[in-house]
């Protein structure tokens, strides 16, 4: 879909509505971007006006394309994603070159508009490891509703869309600055009412069902291949982050571009019978990572060019840089680059709103808990949680030595049973997810020597000269690069040697129509662990839980599906359409990197005048790419990626649930752990 097309059928459900500009703007104003510059809070048509204020410069659109589609040679879906397998055909089906080709020729408005499309394009591959993340557009300032959404399920099965209980609790502490602009644009006897909306019953958003908004949203939010899970991100949640429960906004009350100026909803509040016609405006906050300008100059200049981290780095010259990427990915950022990441990335930055007070847990954490992860026990004295908000954070070891302290301090408390809520964890450290596996089901079979999956990477010409420089050379006697042999174990377990090209012979295949070549079959690369398991498991597994709200990717990924399919542990989706399938996780991956991680190793490998070789980015952008593909449990040719994670249980969401990690806690171990 170009993006005229979607920004028509995004305007029917109303997302879209060209309000007059600020007074200045209206005034004449010869520079938009001077009018939000140095504000907090300002109007989205004024952040639009701003963005779409520049015109397309060629050199740097022909740039960004170059370097994508280059980069996508390293991508391991690409041909998959044209047409992705059962039962996700009807979702994924995105030719990436097609649509670059349609896009090299279309004459834009404005650059805001080409990214706008380039971004849409990449997002339809609902592959939150490959995507197209501009800084000077996604997120600089954030779109926010003081209202944010949950589904309700009612006491006879129906299902409504309402605003959730705690809404203006939220918006209260979030928004204080601000709030008195959405009290003040409530009509008549509401004015300065904007908590009596909070549980309302939605009836339209826009004059339309509210699930015609909720799915026009899914078709553009991208990150997930499950229709379920894409739903799912409308609509407010919460996750574990690193000093507490943080809370997420969902799409319809939080916007990492300013697509909307209002949105019109027929509610009906709590313990009302009449129905009410109220129109909020979205606001624009300034994102506190935005550099700061006063004018279209400033702007461009601290925002838009390259910086450190954009493009790679040959290490023979200079250390390695943190990737720019690094702020977009849905985990704490690691200073570690020797232990490998699979994580998803997000034009919106990971949230930093506080779950309210009356939701947070308010058991004490026990030993082992570490920033993004939480040890509790519940009151029922068996039942022991693991909150678990990804699989990354700043210090490896500790997060790995964590998890055991924090399983055997259940044990020795006594719990026999254990929920683990992996709510919104974009995934994380590769090795903690099978470490994690291994620790709670014991040594067997399924977790010795290998608790995670074979993989296999893409086999390019490019990726093919990148190791045999490596090999030939010795390039890279650190072992910093991907490409390295060393850093690689065979189908059997067996390091390749140093001078050993693992990607000869490709293995040749047709995919889609299209010919393709991947490497040979990769095996276990976290084993032996830098740390000692237990020798036996320490929970059996028809006594563990994985809880999420489905979105659950790459890393939590890989640690849901082995645990599901490998040792039958019981998985839990909470909330979703009951009409729709609700898949336990997605994005599944092997290893995700991006485009500034692979031009270091085509700079470190003196490839960089190939001319296969992406040129360095001009503009602050990111470029994610899936590296890895994990070989499927039940499909051992196929990849995982492509495959059902329906999950056993879909937990419907009634009031006294809503964003209430300990009600659903207890209500999992009822249903599942009796």
């Amino acid at each position: 879909m170009g993006l005229h097309r979607f920004l028509a059928l995004f305007s029917a459900f109303g997302f879209i509505s060209v309000h007059a500009a600020s007074e200045e703007l209206q005034k004449g104003n010869a520079d938009p971007c001077a009018v939000i510059g140095g504000k907090k809070w300002v109007a989205p048509a004024d952040v639009r006006a701003c963005f779409s204020s520049f015109k397309v410069d060629p050199a740097i659109k022909s740039n960004i394309l170059e370097v994508v589609s280059k980069t996508l040679a390293f991508h391991t879906s690409v041909n998959y994603e044209i047409r992705a397998p059962e039962p996700f055909s009807q979702f994924v089906h995105e030719d990436l070159f097609k649509d670059i080709a349609r896009i090299t020729e279309t004459k834009y408005p404005s650059d805001y508009d080409l990214h706008v499309d380039v971004s849409r394009t990449l997002k339809r591959l609902n592959d939150g490891h490959c995507v197209w993340i501009n800084a000077c557009y996604d997120s600089l300032f954030l779109n926010f509703l003081p209202i944010p959404l949950t589904l309700l399920t009612e006491k006879d099965g129906s299902q409504n869309v309402h605003i959730v209980p705690e809404a203006f609790q939220v918006a209260s502490a979030e928004f204080a600055d601000e709030i008195s602009v959405w009290q003040d644009a409530l009509p008549g006897k509401l004015k300065g009412k904007l908590e009596s909306l909070s549980g309302a019953k939605v009836l339209s958003i826009n004059g339309r069902p509210p699930f015609d908004a909720v799915n026009a949203n899914a078709l553009i939010t991208g990150s997930f291949q499950g229709l379920g899970t894409r739903q799912n991100a409308f609509f407010s949640s919460y996750t574990r982050s690193t000093t507490n429960f943080s809370y997420s906004m969902g799409n319809f009350a939080q916007q990492s571009l300013p697509l909307a100026d209002s949105v019109n909803l027929v509610i009906q509040r709590v313990n009302q019978t009449k129905p009410d016609v109220i129109t909020l405006p979205y606001r624009s906050r300034i994102n506190p990572v935005t550099v700061p300008f006063n004018s279209s100059a400033t702007y461009r200049a601290n925002n838009c060019v390259a910086v450190d981290g954009t493009n790679g780095v040959d290490l023979h010259a200079s250390g390695l840089a943190p990737s720019a990427a690094a702020k977009f990915q849905q985990a704490p950022a690691s200073p570690s680059k020797k232990h490998l990441l699979n994580v998803m990335l997000d034009t919106t930055p990971l949230s930093d709103v506080v779950l309210p007070p009356g939701l947070q847990p308010t058991a004490p954490a026990l030993n082992g808990s570490f920033p993004a992860g939480t040890f509790y026990l519940q009151k029922d004295g068996k039942t022991g949680i693991l909150a678990l908000g990804s699989f990354s954070g700043a210090d490896f070891d500790v997060m790995q030595s964590g998890l055991l302290e924090g399983l055997l301090t259940l044990k020795e408390i006594g719990a026999t049973q254990l929920i683990v809520d992996v709510t919104n964890n974009g995934g994380g450290f590769i090795c903690i997810a099978h470490w994690l596996h291994r620790i709670i089901i014991g040594p067997k079979s399924t977790t010795v020597p290998q608790a995670g999956l074979d993989t296999k990477a893409r086999d390019g010409p490019l990726a093919r000269q990148i190791v045999q420089q490596i090999t030939d050379k010795n390039l890279d006697p650190d072992q910093e690069l991907l490409y390295n042999p060393l850093n690689w174990n065979n189908a059997n377990g067996i390091q390749f040697p140093a001078t050993d090209n693992w990607l000869l012979p490709p293995v040749n295949t047709q995919i889609n129509g299209h010919a393709d070549a991947f490497s040979q079959r990769l095996g276990q690369e976290c084993q032996p662990f830098t740390a000692t398991p237990p020798d036996v498991a320490l929970f059996d597994p028809s006594k563990v839980v994985i809880v999420s709200n489905g979105r659950c990717a790459s890393s939590c990924s890989l640690f849901s599906i082995t645990m599901s399919k490998e040792d039958g542990v019981k998985t839990v989706v909470v909330g979703g359409k009951k009409d729709v399938q609700q898949e336990y996780c997605g994005t599944v991956g092997g290893q995700s990197t991006d485009y500034s991680t692979i031009d270091t190793e085509i700079k470190t490998a003196q490839l960089k005048n190939s001319s296969l070789a992406p040129p360095d980015l001009l503009v602050n952008g990111v470029q994610g790419i899936t590296w890895r593909l994990g070989f499927a449990i039940d499909a051992p040719t196929q990849p995982e990626e492509w495959q059902d994670h329906p999950a056993d249980l879909n937990l419907p969401l009634t009031p006294d649930l809503v964003n209430n990690p300990v009600a659903i806690w207890e209500t999992v171990a009822a249903k599942l752990l009796v």
